[in-house]
């Protein structure tokens, strides 16, 4: 009787596969059968390129005249540690009674690479190849992707991705690692004062290593700029009303040299000298605005969001918390963790239900039952469709991050940071359900002789969604709570407290009324040098890069483009402090530059800038994500690339 075989990227998640397979017995080496079904696993990657050297001995030994290295076919080896397993595979798919190939590596094009490299080393292609595509690891999820696989076929253009995005890291790797070793080798280990040294140059790596150079010279060249500004109170009793001044048309201040901004003189004296001129001066309100404002649950957590989060709450590198995601996907707590989408589709929004009902029921925790039962008892709408959390032209593999409502029966063998970032995920799930936190915004201007003096802020009327993502340890006011949880976070607020500013004075204040001044006092203030890259922000920073560029076509062209992928963001982090490019902060989880690598960075921006500017690398990815799109084909992107290689390697090689 026909067999079919399901290939697993791990150990773990085949033995998931088995049990909804209802393959029982005793697991072999390395594969698990059952009358109707083999189930195996790679460990990882089992085939990778070969070395130059595999080409051409001459190749070990680095040599101008041996760039630039474009091989017209690539070679590849099995991976000698993992050579076991793929011959476990080799042998599998090999046999005459396995008719179909089900292939269940990671959703995603990494997870489409491991699977396709190892068909192609081991030379056969059986006739029957489906792809199972899964967002978590659920029973119901699994019988789904098993009965509802595609032809491998039709995942053709993201396995050309794939092989592309393995070219590219491998022929810019070799050739301008060589090339910059072999110019400036010598130059870099005596500044370093080592015996040799080895430039390590990457596609995504070099980009990454260039925006933590530039920012750390940026702080380090910041000078300080104070400014001072004038600060009015008025009112009556101990809680007068504080309102800044601002230059207007109309001021006598309008355009002067003295003013360092709008709100702020260059020296103090000649601020003390403005608050004179205003002395026992008639203050009359000139405008008094009251309004009302909704604002909705941030967005849902991809990975780079979550990894953000998750170096801010726990001060942990962004590789551990993607490890620690990978167990709870793995456990079939969250959904697939390696997205870049922070919203759901439609599909699962349909059924989102059975995610609540599930956490209902399973998760035993007091405060996460608490908000579900205000859910209940408020009885707060659960159909997402017409929300901004639902929208399938933002999904490319997987929607957001979010639990499953399943797996409590492996929760309790959790360690506790595990569980404190699934706790993490959960509430900013729920948060989507509860209704947008309201707030009154107010603001007041007052004059005094053509000199305007503003004030504005906002109070929480009803909490919302800040019930469940707020910080309930902290005292803080509740609108400034998780405040860079919503995807608006960057926009700066101006508004202030109501205690801050006394606000509820304003309550008995009308448009033209007088209102009395208590006092004038100068506020120092100064300029900020940009904070530095923790290993959170970085990935971040990574996600968006494409915003980064100062052309508005170019960046328009590339909108959503980053620089590297979210399965791999991490990693080249963590290779950059391998290699001691950077170093980060054990406690804080900050970035600095090490002394090499701004050495290595002064190197690149001297002779391949390009190489540093996040233009070029976003502009790649996009590249490659249009060959999986199929909208431009494999052999373009690949000339292209190759001709860009030749022409760099050439200019230098000429220039030396």
């Amino acid at each position: 009787m026909p067999k079919k075989i399901l290939i697993t990227e791990k150990p773990s998640v085949a033995m998931e596969f088995a049990k909804v397979l209802k393959i029982s017995g005793e697991r072999k080496d390395g594969y698990l059968e059952s009358e109707n079904w083999i189930v195996t696993w790679c460990v990882g990657h089992l085939v990778t390129m070969s070395y130059p050297e595999a080409y051409d001995e001459k190749l070990k030994f680095w040599r101008l005249d041996t760039l630039p290295f474009m091989p017209k076919e690539y070679k590849y080896e099995v991976i000698a540690n993992v050579q076991k397993q793929y011959n476990v595979i080799k042998s599998l798919i090999s046999r005459e009674d396995v008719d179909s190939v089900y292939v269940a590596t990671d959703s995603g094009r990494e997870g489409e690479y491991i699977f396709r490299l190892v068909e192609n080393q081991i030379g056969i292609k059986k006739q029957n190849r489906k792809r199972v595509w899964i967002d978590s690891q659920t029973e119901e999820e699994i019988k789904r992707g098993i009965n509802e696989a595609k032809d491998l076929s039709e995942y053709d253009s993201l396995s050309d991705s794939a092989y592309l995005r393995a070219k590219e890291d491998y022929l810019i790797g070799i050739n301008f690692s060589r090339l910059l070793s072999i110019i400036y080798g010598r130059r870099v280990a005596k500044e370093l004062n080592e015996d040799k040294i080895s430039i390590s140059v990457g596609r995504v790596m070099t980009c990454v290593l260039g925006m933590v150079v530039s920012r750390e010279r940026e702080i380090r060249n910041f000078v300080k700029v104070p400014y001072y500004k004038v600060v009015g109170e008025f009112g009556e009793g101990d809680k007068p009303l504080k309102a800044e001044w601002k230059v207007n048309e109309k001021s006598k201040m309008w355009e002067s040299p003295k003013l360092y901004n709008e709100s702020g003189f260059k020296k103090e004296a000649d601020a003390k000298d403005f608050i004179i001129s205003l002395k026992n001066k008639k203050a009359v309100i000139t405008e008094v605005k009251k309004s009302k404002t909704k604002e909705n649950a941030p967005l849902l957590f991809n990975l780079a969001e979550i990894q953000n989060e998750c170096t801010k709450r726990f001060k942990i590198k962004p590789d551990e918390t993607l490890e620690i995601i990978q167990e709870l996907y793995e456990k079939k707590l969250v959904t697939y963790p390696r997205t870049d989408a922070r919203v759901l589709s439609t599909a699962i929004a349909k059924v989102i239900s059975k995610n609540l009902n599930g956490i209902a029921k399973g998760y035993r925790d007091e405060e996460v039952q608490g908000y579900i039962k205000q859910m209940v008892e408020e009885k707060y709408k659960t159909d997402l469709i017409k929300t901004k959390y639902v929208n399938d032209s933002k999904i490319t593999d997987h929607y957001a991050i979010i639990p499953t409502g399943q797996g409590y029966e492996n929760f309790d063998k959790l360690s506790d940071l595990k569980k404190q970032v699934y706790k993490v995920i959960t509430k900013r799930f729920l948060s989507i359900f509860y209704p947008p936190a309201e707030f009154n915004k107010i603001s007041v201007k007052i004059n005094i002789e053509n000199e305007e003096f503003n004030a504005s802020g906002k109070v929480c009327v009803k909490q919302g969604y800040l019930e469940v993502l707020k910080d309930r340890k902290s005292e803080k006011n509740v609108e400034n709570t998780e405040e860079k949880l919503n995807e608006d976070a960057n926009k700066k607020q101006e508004e202030k407290s109501a205690e801050e500013i006394g606000l509820e004075v304003l309550n008995t204040l009308k448009k033209g009324q007088e209102i009395n001044v208590l006092n004038f006092e100068i506020k120092t203030s100064e300029t900020n040098p940009p904070t530095r890259y923790n290993s959170g922000s970085i990935i971040l920073a990574m996600e968006n890069a494409g915003k980064l560029i100062e052309e508005e076509e170019l960046r328009e062209q590339i909108k959503g483009a980053g620089i590297g992928t979210s399965a791999t963001r991490a990693e080249i982090i963590k290779k950059l402090e391998r290699i001691e490019y950077i170093a980060i902060n054990t406690k804080t989880q900050i970035i600095t530059p090490t002394k090499k690598g701004e050495i290595i960075y002064d190197v690149v921006n001297s002779s391949m800038p390009d190489m540093l500017n996040p233009k070029l690398t976003a502009s790649w990815e996009k590249g490659l994500d249009m060959v999986a799109k199929k909208e431009i084909k494999a052999d373009t992107f690949m000339e292209k690339l190759e001709n860009y290689i030749n022409s760099k390697v050439n200019k230098l090689v000429v220039k030396w």
